[in-house]
């Protein structure tokens, strides 16, 4: 993988994220954990280029962004749409559900980076704030959120982007 800068990034975000999806990861190469997303986006906050993740508070991925300074967001090509389906279906044990998924992670490396993905972002967490339903639309409340298990938000200034 190579290290491009951010602003070079031409992708369509809300394509990217929505349709393609993303695995949000944190911890190490040795102890780590990762999840399928959905939702998510980029932008300029605070001068510095970032991404907005939510967390639901029943994830397991959850406990090791708490932990850690920093995070990635992993895009691939659609050939691995089932291991995509995996990591977003199981829930698993540290680097367990990787393996189960045939994902390989790159040894040496400081935060989650895939072998297999097209492009890593590795961001540092500058925000968390739990989800105030007060503050959200009524009707999207009821729908996405039945159980009133709110999102986590994270904002995170993008360090590097790595391409294949």
């Amino acid at each position: 993988m190579k290290e491009i800068a951010a602003e070079s990034l031409s992708f369509m975000p809300f394509h990217k994220i929505s349709k393609e999806w993303m695995l949000i990861s944190a911890g190490s190469p040795e102890k780590c954990s990762t999840m399928t997303a959905s939702w998510g986006g980029f932008g300029v906050m605070w001068g510095k280029n970032v991404s907005a993740i939510t967390i639901r508070p029943q994830r397991h991925t959850l406990a090791f962004l708490e932990k850690n300074e920093c995070y990635t967001l992993s895009f691939f090509d659609e050939k691995y749409r089932s291991a995509l389906n995996y990591c977003g279906s199981h829930s698993g044990g540290e680097n367990q559900k990787i393996a189960e998924a045939g994902l390989t992670l790159v040894p040496g490396s400081t935060v989650p980076v895939f072998q297999e993905a097209s492009l890593t972002l590795v961001c540092r967490k500058l925000y968390r704030q739990p989800m105030n339903p007060a503050g959200l639309d009524k009707a999207d409340s009821e729908k996405w959120y039945p159980n009133k298990d709110y999102h986590i938000l994270f904002v995170g200034e993008i360090l590097k982007a790595l391409e294949k």
